[in-house]
């Protein structure tokens, strides 16, 4: 994903660890999501593993929505439509672990 995709708003991406940095097999991403903004509903060929750092949001996954805040995880299967909204007043902040394509 990248913040400038169709359907994106007010999303910053940063990442923390990759190959750059010597990880060999996964990348580690910081995403901020400012409040009303959203990502796109999108999906990928890989799996994503997410942990909610801070504010409040919503995952829409697949058919269903849920609430997501501190400490929520989400699980995103390789091929499974997703996106990451804030319905909060604060930035929403997570981290996305993703796999290097080899």
């Amino acid at each position: 994903m990248k913040p400038s995709e169709p359907g994106a708003g007010g999303v910053k991406l940063r990442v923390l660890i990759g190959e750059e940095e010597g990880a060999p097999n996964f990348i580690m991403r910081y995403f901020t999501v400012e409040p009303g903004g959203q990502t796109p509903y999108h999906t990928h060929p890989w799996e994503h593993e997410v942990f909610v750092l801070s504010g409040k949001g919503e995952v829409r996954q697949g058919g269903g929505r849920w609430s997501i805040g501190p400490g929520s995880v989400v699980y995103v299967a390789p091929g499974e439509e997703h996106q990451f909204l804030n319905v909060g007043d604060e930035p929403l902040e997570f981290l996305c672990m993703i796999p290097i394509s080899k």
